[in-house]
């Protein structure tokens, strides 16, 4: 930890309030939506409720530790990062601090009347909203609108997605299983069969595990932009790694694609990938360790290599030999290590406050998933089918590097297990309207909410 002493103590102390910042909005997500995952298993008493969230905690803990980071990379590219590191580091203080105080907010509002609402959608508008206002005081990009809007798709299209699968599972649950244990509603006065608690057991350790791999990665990334503004010499790119090596990878890459390119003259992302790899060489050569704006050159060529590079992968009548293939793969990956690293320190500060806050608040909501969505009591196979859909679509998410509603995606799922029982007559209306209200304003409400904190921080402090 060497590398902080660097700031100074009053810098030092605000970065401190900003991580904590961090770990408060995990620590929020945590109980806000941890109920989506133990809501079943508590309702039908498969667990009692001190096992249960004791359980997600773990499971959330464990998540965000195994997770990967490709979604906290999605986060960051959201951001105009190179921007904002050119700005003082008050102005960096401000932004991250104007994002977490929106998110916060409306998701301790949106507990507080136990209506479910999604986190991510939350982080999302809040870091859209931050971006548009830094962009109005001090130019530049602003928020990546190519990213924006395939995490807008996957927020969208997710719950859904869910609504559907989970309407699919229960009519061939009914096909399959003729035990009718399974639909019944669950006894007031009696535990499920021993056989349904394992199941169910099952599939809130997968929604809680899945949950962690996933919105703990938001708050990776978070860190990761503060970090990235507060010190960008020492974390726009990976401190551990030399860039002589990158330059290896970039010669070795540059030789194949040169020859291919030869073979392909009709294909003209070669000649851009070349020249991009050309660039970067030598931005590379010229480098000052010193010097904000060439790290973040650096770092955007990288990028911009990776995309073209995914371009021509997907590109399925080139003539590269196999052993050229995997020999750009292989270096493609070491480039990638540049600007897409783990801090073990970051994911373990964010998987503790995740999991802490598993363990606390969750009554409120568990309340309306279990008995305010549908007009009957949520059975065992409902429950079970939202929870198992739940789970692999956020798992399919966290795979392909997309944030997503768990919040949403298993509301979503007990929505579609109650219509799969008797039709949309079986859904609570005003339930409905308050989540639809929600899921509708969240995004508005957060862009509005962030970049407004920052128009009025900037007016008076700057």
């Amino acid at each position: 930890m060497e590398i902080f002493h660097e700031l100074g103590t009053f810098n030092l102390v605000l970065l401190i309030i900003c991580l904590l910042a961090v770990c408060g909005f995990e620590f929020i997500n945590g109980f806000h939506d941890t109920a989506n995952a133990v809501a079943t298993v508590i309702y039908t008493k498969s667990l009692k409720p001190i096992y249960a969230v004791v359980l997600s905690g773990t499971l959330n803990f464990v998540g965000v530790y195994v997770g990967g980071i490709g979604v906290a990379m999605g986060i960051i590219k959201l951001m105009p990062l190179g921007d904002m590191a050119a700005q003082s580091v008050a102005n960096s203080i401000a932004l991250v601090l104007c994002i977490l105080v929106a998110a916060i907010i409306w998701n301790l509002f949106t507990w507080y009347i136990g209506i479910p609402c999604s986190s991510s959608h939350t982080l999302f508008g809040s870091l859209v909203g931050a971006g548009l206002a830094f962009q109005h005081f001090h130019g530049g990009a602003g928020p990546n609108w190519q990213k924006a809007i395939e995490i807008c798709l996957s927020l969208i299209g997710s719950p859904l997605f869910g609504f559907a699968a989970v309407i699919l599972l229960m009519i061939l649950l009914r096909l399959v299983f003729k035990n009718k244990v399974l639909f019944q509603e669950p006894s007031e006065n009696a535990e499920p069969p021993l056989w349904i608690r394992f199941i169910l057991i099952g599939t809130c350790s997968a929604v809680s595990w899945a949950h962690g791999s996933n919105d703990g990665q938001k708050g990776v990334g978070l860190v990761m932009i503060i970090l990235m503004t507060f010190m960008p010499l020492q974390f726009a790119l990976n401190a551990n790694k030399d860039l002589s090596v990158a330059t290896a990878s970039l010669n070795k890459i540059e030789v194949v694609y040169t020859k291919v390119a030869a073979a392909n003259p009709d294909i003209k992302d070669f000649q851009t990938i070349n020249a991009q790899i050309a660039q970067a060489k030598q931005d590379i050569a010229v480098v000052n360790n010193q010097d904000v704006k060439s790290k973040f050159k650096i770092r955007k060529d990288l990028q911009d290599i990776g995309k073209s590079y995914e371009k021509l992968d997907k590109e399925k009548d080139l003539r590269i030999p196999a052993a050229d293939k995997k020999l750009v793969s292989a270096e493609m990956k070491d480039l990638k290590e540049f600007t897409e690293y783990k801090i073990i320190w970051v994911i373990l500060m964010i998987a503790i406050s995740l999991g802490l806050g598993t363990m606390v608040g969750w009554k409120r909501i568990v309340v309306t998933i279990g008995e305010k969505i549908g007009k009957t009591h949520l059975t065992y196979a409902q429950g079970a089918a939202a929870e198992l859909v739940a789970a692999s679509t956020i798992a399919i998410s966290t795979y392909l590097k997309l944030p997503v509603s768990t919040t949403h995606v298993l509301s979503s799922g007990i929505a579609g297990s109650m219509v799969a029982a008797k039709g949309v007559k079986n859904l609570q209306r005003s339930t409905i309207v308050n989540i639809g209200i929600a899921w509708i304003l969240t995004l508005p409400v957060t862009i509005l909410l962030s970049s407004a904190l920052y128009f009025i921080v900037h007016i008076i402090f700057f």
